[in-house]
């Protein structure tokens, strides 16, 4: 892991930030921007040991905010479903903050596999069609995610900074992700969406993992900037969901639809060969979820 440096991360309160702030500020100076409109988070950052920096990266200025980083994890994003603010806030506020801390080592911009076009089950590589993928349910989702990613393509050779751009397929862990989200849908009796296209396939990514190759991710940032799939063990919807009913006893109810997310299966051997595959397998990683988050319902 990093030590000793001064490291800025953005959406820090996120579900997939949070873990990762509070294991860097163990042995660095971390800082936290988000828009923080709730006094709550920015207790619950200073209470890990992270520095907050209320900005909203749509429209503020960042003259309050430290030029001096070592190095930037961009997590923040924004789904208002406004065209407008979401690509001032997405890709516009990235840009931003590039050439704010250009003096930075290393940039670690994190994107989404929802920037491909949907293409079944077949492996995604980097560089296969891009698409609206995330429209059904986020209008502005994979649009602004596109758009960020050439704004930060073209920040990191106009200001000389290192940048990797990671397309992160579906992470989880003890502090939720989607898996978590269905398995409240099952304990609620709600039918869960999946397309009709079976199976309906990703790549399950468990917070250990992502927290421990974040800095083999920013030591791999180049100009210009280097472009990678990010995710771990392959697994369906209705795997996972199976298999949290083993835990529990709940059965998963399915609805057929086209609206659902499609498959959005990852090609990883470009992140295996930059920084190594992941370690926890799904299995272990979902008991360990629900171990966490709700341990009254396992068997």
């Amino acid at each position: 892991m990093l030590r000793n440096e001064k490291i800025l991360i953005t959406g820090p309160t996120s579900q997939v930030a949070l873990p990762l702030a509070r294991e860097l500020a163990r042995d660095n100076e971390v800082h936290g921007l988000a828009r923080l409109s709730r006094d709550a988070d920015v207790a619950r950052l200073r209470e890990i040991g992270v520095r907050p920096l209320r900005v909203d990266l749509a429209s503020a200025a960042l003259d309050a905010v430290p030029d001096d980083f070592t190095y930037v994890v961009n997590m923040a994003v924004v789904k208002t479903g406004g065209f407008a603010y979401d690509l001032a806030a997405n890709a516009e506020g990235a840009g931003r903050l590039v050439a704010h801390c250009r003096r930075a080592k290393g940039f670690l911009h994190v994107s989404s596999g929802g920037v491909y076009r949907y293409a079944g089950q077949r492996a995604l590589r980097e560089d296969d069609r891009l698409g609206d993928n995330h429209q059904a349910l986020f209008p502005t989702y994979s649009i602004s995610k596109i758009a960020a990613e050439t704004v930060m393509r073209f920040a990191a050779q106009e200001f000389g900074v290192p940048t990797t751009i990671a397309r992160l397929s579906v992470p989880y862990g003890d502090n939720g992700g989607w898996p978590f989200y269905h398995l409240l849908m099952m304990r609620g009796g709600a039918d869960i969406p999946i397309h009709p296209e079976q199976p309906n396939v990703y790549n399950l990514l468990h917070e250990d993992d992502y927290v421990a190759q974040i800095p083999k991710l920013l030591a791999a940032a180049r100009v210009p900037a280097v472009t990678v799939n990010w995710g771990g063990d392959v697994a369906s919807i209705e795997e996972w969901c199976a298999y949290l009913g083993e835990l529990t006893g709940l059965e998963p109810r399915f609805q057929h639809t086209t609206d659902a997310f499609g498959s959005l299966q990852l090609d990883l051997t470009r992140m295996h060969e930059l920084i190594g595959p992941a370690r926890v397998p799904w299995r272990d990683g979902i008991r360990r979820m629900v171990q966490a988050r709700a341990p009254e319902l396992l068997q």
